[in-house]
């Protein structure tokens, strides 16, 4: 169902959120995720809490699916005490497999948490064939 991306690409990924871009130490911006199947749905929930919904943008191209989302900066000049809330933008792509229905994916945001249903691919589902004999009876084989 979920096919893990690419190693060295996550390895990358995961060098610049530990050390930024220009070799600068960063706070790691993170999206944990859970997934299941239940029956015929896929089910994903990302951990975004306070990030406002219309910053929260989802793209499916093919089989891969990009979120990303932005908790924005403080617009206050306010003498800052702690900042331990990853600030900024935060994005995960998920590579799906083939036998997932991409084209009726469902997305909630509640309580901080974004939630994708995908439903299973009917081509995926199991199905009965019927086989016929020598005599004409028809026996149903799962397949």
């Amino acid at each position: 169902m979920l096919m893990r991306t690419d190693p060295f690409r996550e390895l990358d990924r995961l060098t610049q959120q530990m050390f930024g871009t220009e070799g600068t130490l960063a706070r790691p911006s993170v999206m944990p995720m859970d997934a299941w199947r239940d029956g015929d749905t896929f089910n994903v929930e990302f951990d975004l809490p306070g990030v406002d919904t219309q910053s929260i943008d989802l793209d499916v191209e093919r089989n891969v699916v990009t979120v990303r989302a932005e908790r924005s900066l403080r617009a206050t000049d306010a003498e800052l005490i702690a900042a331990e809330r990853p600030r900024g933008v935060f994005s995960r792509q998920l590579v799906l497999g083939d036998n997932l229905d991409t084209e009726h994916i469902t997305a909630d945001y509640d309580s901080g948490v974004l939630t994708l249903r995908i439903p299973v691919a009917e081509e995926a589902k199991p199905r009965k064939i019927a086989v016929g004999t020598k005599g004409g009876d028809l026996q149903a084989i799962r397949a």
